[in-house]
Parts: C-alpha cells; structure tokens; sequence
C-alpha cells in the first residue's frame, strides 16, 4: 500500500518573492526546485506549510475544506517566522487553480486531494541566522490520497511525556517543520520503547498535543480540550470538531487539563479520547501509557462518539449533509 502523501500530482504552482515583489504563479513541473545551497530555509529552518483537502461530490463537484482558515494560519506563520507578507487572495487562487487543473485526479470518498501550501525562505545568506530571509517562495503540491483508515480503524496508544515539551512554546502556534523535527527523537524512542503510536506532551503536566495533532478528551457529553495559546497549533481539524461538537448540544470546555485530572476521567467507564488532524480527522485513543503503567481509555476500544463526531464532519465534507458553516470552497 502506498504511503500516505508519498504520491504527488506531475505539476505545482509556484511564485517567488524577490525582497520587493511577487513573480506572477507559474505552473512547473512538482519534482524539483531549485534554492542555492545557501539558502536561508536549509540553514535556519525559515519554512512553514499548511494541509488542507479537496473533495470530489456525488455530482461531480470538487470543495475545497476550510481553505480560507488554513490560508490565515499559514500567513500568520509566515509572519511569525519573519518570512515575507504573503497575499492571501493570490495564495487562495494558487491554490484554486492547481486544484482545478488537476480535478479528473481528485478521488472519490473516503479518498481526497491533499494539498500542501509550502512558504520557505530562500535568501542565500549563511550569516543571517538571527536575521530573516528578504527572499522567499511559496508553492502549492498536491497529493491524491486514499482512506486514512484503509489498513483498519484502531485505537492508538500514546506515551505520555509531562517534562518535555513538543517545540519552544512561542513556536507552537506556528506550523513549522522545526516543530516536526523536535518531536521526532520522542517519538521514535517511544515506539521502541512502548510501541507506542504517539507522545502526548504535557510539560509540567499540562496536557497539550502531540508530535501531529491535538488531543481531545470525550466523557460523557464533556468534551475537553487545552485552550488555544501561543504554546501549540491551533488546528483547523479541531476548531470543526469543537463547532459540531457544540451544536450536537456537547457541553465543550478549551481548558487547561492535567495529566492527574486526565488519567482520573480517562479509566472511566464510557470515557474517550482522539487526536485531531487534516489527515485522520479524529483518530480513536484506546491506550495512555504513563510512568511505566498502562491505562485503558474507557474499554480500550473506539469510542461512539469519536465515531459519531468525525462521522459528521465527513458528511460535510464529502458532500453528504448540509454546510451550515460556509466551510467549503468551490474550484
């Protein structure tokens, strides 16, 4: 089975900031760029990117999911990364336009296209690294991908760490690939160590995210979840969730939650919890693993209301239920 974002789209849009202006979007060819090796991006990490899906309707339509949330979270990021301003509306038709030479490929439900907008400084400057970039580029890639739970939906297993965190916490709010890299080591130690799935970071207790995607805890009809702040990725997938959450008349609290408070609900009868992502949506977690001891999440198992709230964010955007919300964008 092919990996998941590993098959991409032959073309991408592309345009370049050259410290004053940006070149008109051009359509090149997906497998290649060229940035000096100097450039600032491979030495300083001056990059973020964001992951959005397309879907293709019943009657032969294609939407794109929340587009304009996900383009103010990659601008803001470009901000925040001192990266050049970018135009929102000359992004949102980059991406537009890609989507639309590529339809015919865009699959059908479970499947998607996934789009990957991408900012990276390219200035070749090997002295700046407390200085940003004056140059940079943004591209759009596409990836046909198909069901996230083709292999079998099931419950994940997460370590929790309560010392470390997943990036500095004045980078969380930023969708940065030096946040990846920094959960990389965790991540991969508690898979051997564990076989866990995932590390839930909960610095000093806190309970925030994990390496990819928000943590949600379901009892009963109490949903929770951290409050945004600065320290973790304010996720398009989870503002959906917490939308349709609310008005299936859930009782939803952003809140600060402690690793205490979260075993305590968690060993529960009934009790739930999932992580939220472009990619899974809401992906079930069965197992907390923590000091050495493991604890069952509710049964262990996929809880009904993971089931039922990442069911009615599919129906919108598949096309199946009304969009009471505006949430998709015609190509």
């Amino acid at each position: 089975m092919t990996a998941f974002g590993s098959v991409f789209m032959p073309e991408m849009a592309i345009s370049w900031f050259d410290g004053s202006d940006w070149s008109a979007t051009e359509v090149v060819a997906s497998d290649s760029i060229q940035v000096h090796p100097g450039a600032h991006v491979l030495h300083y990490s001056s990059t973020c990117f964001e992951g959005l899906k397309a879907f293709r309707h019943k009657d032969g339509s294609v939407k794109i999911f929340r587009m304009d949330k996900n383009i103010d979270r990659f601008a803001q990021s470009s901000q925040l990364l001192g990266l050049p301003e970018l135009n929102k509306e000359t992004t949102s038709q980059m991406i537009r336009d890609i989507v639309a030479r590529f339809a015919d490929e865009v699959p059908a439900p479970p499947g998607s296209m996934y789009i990957r907008p991408t900012h990276i400084g390219t200035e070749p400057a090997i002295g700046k690294a407390a200085v940003p970039s004056l140059t940079s580029c943004q591209y759009i890639l596409l990836s046909p991908v198909g069901d996230y739970f083709a292999g079998g939906d099931k419950a994940l297993r997460l370590l929790i760490e309560d010392q470390n965190m997943r990036c500095p916490p004045h980078m969380g709010m930023v969708k940065s690939g030096g946040n990846y890299a920094a959960a990389l080591q965790p991540i991969m130690h508690a898979r051997a160590e564990v076989q866990a799935d995932q590390v839930l970071f909960c610095p000093n207790g806190d309970v925030q995210e994990t390496g990819a995607a928000n943590f949600l805890l379901i009892d009963g009809n109490e949903l929770i979840t951290k409050s945004l702040d600065e320290s973790f990725l304010h996720g398009v997938t989870r503002d959906s969730i917490l939308t349709i959450a609310r008005d299936m008349g859930m009782d939803v609290q952003e809140r600060e939650l402690s690793v205490e408070e979260l075993m305590e609900r968690a060993a529960k009868p009934g009790c739930e919890a999932a992580l939220s992502g472009t990619a899974a949506v809401l992906a079930p977690v069965g197992t907390l693993i923590y000091q050495g001891q493991e604890l069952d999440v509710g049964n262990g198992g996929i809880g009904e209301t993971t089931v039922k709230l990442r069911t009615a964010l599919n129906a919108i955007q598949w096309g199946e239920a009304e969009d009471p919300y505006g949430w998709l964008t015609s190509v």
